[in-house]
């Protein structure tokens, strides 16, 4: 009875905990490490490593070569690809939107509290606004935080407010964060938001919200002050042709 009232244990199958060992170990070294030294490290007796070894090798999940072992394809289709290669994936998208509309594009996204931005593609015949000021710290002043800040709830906006207060970057910046709130709740959080002059002196911008998941994220565009004629119709393509980006730009979420 006594044993009847334990909770039961789980069924642990240690060859798997033990190959997961090897793998974790293997990840460590990107120069890769031999068996004597993988086997060491993750606490498994040699004869059993060099079994796992050869197993994980024969599926793929390491790579073997002059006698070390390094994470194999099967590994990086488990995280959905390398880091790096998810980040070309996104910087080629916006090449494409870049040449296509013939302007800077940028993509960003809120995470941890803060904003990211993610990738930027530019010319040097469209250049990107420069980060005169940090982009992090002045989200109420340009376009790409006014989206991110207005996909959040009431208290994340406020949140966001207190750890970077308003405060004036050009004379057509947003005043207060009083001011700033009631902006963002009088707009609809997936509408775009266009920006002028706010961040930075002879130059507009607009942002389009995206929604990955639970995340914020937005593109957006920017265009020196004597082109602001060409602004909405330039988001307006964007928008239009933006759902063949959704997959893409999933990947940077977790770059």
């Amino acid at each position: 009875m006594a044993g009847a009232k334990k909770a039961a244990a789980p069924t642990l199958i240690s060859s798997v905990q033990r190959a997961l060992r090897l793998l974790e170990a293997a990840g460590a070294h990107p120069d890769g490490a031999p068996a004597k030294q993988l086997a060491r490290e993750a606490g498994i007796p040699l004869p059993t490593a060099y079994h796992l070894l050869r197993t994980l090798t024969h599926d793929d999940y390491l790579r073997r070569r002059s006698g070390v072992y390094t994470l194999g394809k099967a590994v990086e289709r488990l995280v959905g690809g390398k880091p790096e290669n998810r980040r070309t994936t996104v910087e080629d998208s916006l090449a494409h939107w870049r040449d296509a509309i013939g302007v800077p594009v940028y993509f960003a996204v809120y995470r941890e509290g803060e904003i990211d931005i993610v990738a930027v593609s530019d010319t040097p015949y469209a250049p990107a606004v420069p980060e005169w000021a940090d982009f992090r710290e002045t989200g109420h002043a340009h376009a790409i935080g006014q989206c991110l800040l207005g996909q959040l709830d009431e208290s994340s906006r406020r949140d966001h407010l207190s750890r970077h207060p308003v405060q004036p970057v050009t004379p057509y910046t947003v005043r207060d964060g009083r001011s700033m709130l009631e902006r963002l709740s009088v707009r609809g959080s997936m509408e775009p938001v266009v920006e002028r002059q706010e961040y930075a002196l002879g130059t507009v911008c607009a942002a389009i919200p995206i929604t990955l998941g639970c995340d914020a994220a937005t593109m957006a565009i920017s265009l020196p002050l004597d082109q602001e004629a060409r602004l909405l119709p330039a988001v307006e393509q964007l928008r239009t042709g933006i759902g063949g980006l959704l997959g893409s730009l999933a990947f940077s979420i977790s770059i």
